[in-house]
């Protein structure tokens, strides 16, 4: 090979790298965080969305729950947000206020006319502050009763009760079927969500004036709380936390407890956790009210939002519609077990097919959000804490409301500020 052949073809090698790097650069290249599992997860539907759009590449990135909320607003602190990330849809209201995530109305408009009334209404709502949409519902959460039929039928209850005096009954009839100190129920005491979702079956609004102050004495919220506490007076419930009770799912096998409170991702575990013989012998049930209709539950989840500043917002709504399109909700819920937020995905056979979930699908129909102040994850805290102290007696009820109402007010002293003087939180 002479000298001049070997210079020509170095020459082509570099003039084709050179392009290949000058086509790679122009890809425009869209940093998305996700957290937990689903971080991990959503990498398999990442190929087909780049195969669509060949100009745009994902970079994503697993962020743990634990410290998921730090992270974002470190990156917002420092100028560093993804250009789209996952969101639990109540820290929405907080991103919102920090001016961090981008108003998408504008956007959706483009949509068909139908698709927005596909996602669940209570869980769309929560997406929603001040008739703007800022977030999309990737995935949907709620609470209801995970349960064992046998158990239930041997205590003379063969169908889930149709209120909670029904409840009742069938809890005291399984306490007093076994002397030797099981429960009925199992309702870990450092949560705050079954007595938030009592006090909203009630009409409770759990904050008054705006937001601006704590409404835990109303009466109203102190009948649901006197009926969760019942539950632990009767010896229904046993007053431990999650870190006490070592195992629930060998628990629940045992029939240490019949009825357990939770949400869909224990469709999963209750599937891998409890053995063979006892798979046909559980249920799930949507939670009633208080005469006999069909009762709200939280509604939670997690959503998708765009950062205000990201110089790649078009780029990065291309992969929030995609996400968003039922058939990559049904695929994402075989990878993750994670519940859609398109109520059309739900025909998917993997859906249509699991008895646990419908109850969900039906419950999904029934959903109330907290309130949507950037606060509400402090007064979630201040709640359960509360509630575990009246649970152990160790303050009475009126007093642990009293002063469950004196700390949500100083929580909530910043919000009073800003709106006496004509700010918005």
């Amino acid at each position: 090979m002479s000298p001049s052949f070997r210079l020509c073809l170095l020459g082509l090698i570099l003039t084709f790298s050179l392009a290949g790097c000058d086509s790679a650069d122009r890809s425009t290249v869209v940093e998305f965080w996700a957290m937990g599992q689903e971080g991990e997860q959503v990498k398999a539907l990442l190929p087909e969305f780049e195969r669509r759009h060949p100009g745009i590449r994902v970079r994503a990135q697993q962020i743990p729950w634990s410290a998921a909320h730090e992270k974002l607003l470190t990156a917002y602190a420092g100028d560093s947000m993804p250009d789209a990330f996952q969101l639990g849809n109540t820290w929405i209201p907080e991103f919102v206020a920090l001016r961090a995530i981008e108003p998408l109305d504008e956007r959706l408009r483009r949509w068909p006319a139908d698709a927005l009334a596909d996602y669940f209404p209570g869980i769309l709502a929560t997406n929603r502050l001040d008739s703007q949409t800022f977030a999309l519902p990737w995935y949907v959460d709620t609470r209801l009763f995970f349960y064992r039929s046998d158990l239930l039928a041997a205590a003379g209850f063969t169908e889930p009760p149709a209120t909670w005096d029904g409840w009742l009954q069938a809890m005291s009839a399984l306490k007093s079927s076994d002397g030797s100190g099981r429960y009925a129920i199992l309702l870990p005491i450092n949560e705050w969500q079954l007595p938030v979702i009592l006090a909203l079956q009630r009409g409770a609004t759990l904050l008054r004036d705006r937001h601006q102050y704590g409404d835990f004495q109303n009466p109203l919220f102190r009948q649901a709380f006197a009926a969760y506490l019942h539950l632990f007076d009767q010896g229904l419930a046993p007053p431990v936390s999650n870190t006490q009770m070592a195992n629930l799912y060998q628990e629940f096998a045992k029939g240490t407890f019949a009825i357990y409170v939770s949400g869909p991702w224990n469709i999963g575990e209750f599937g891998r956790r409890l053995p063979a013989e006892l798979q046909p012998r559980w249920s799930t049930a949507a939670l009633p009210d208080f005469d006999g209709n069909a009762g709200v539950s939280l509604a939670g989840g997690a959503s998708l939002a765009l950062s205000r500043t990201s110089p790649r917002r078009e780029a990065a709504w291309k992969l929030l519609e995609f996400l968003a399109e039922p058939a990559q909700q049904a695929r994402f819920y075989q990878l993750t077990g994670d519940l859609p937020a398109r109520q059309s995905a739900w025909n998917d056979p993997a859906l249509a097919g699991n008895r646990h979930a419908q109850a969900f699908r039906q419950q999904l129909q029934q959903l109330r959000a907290t309130p949507p102040i950037p606060e509400w994850e402090r007064i979630a805290n201040r709640i359960a804490y509360y509630a575990e102290v009246a649970v152990r007696r160790e303050m009475t009820a009126d007093a642990a409301l009293a002063a469950l109402d004196r700390d949500v007010d100083r929580i909530l002293e910043k919000r009073r500020w800003l709106l006496a003087r004509g700010v918005t939180p």
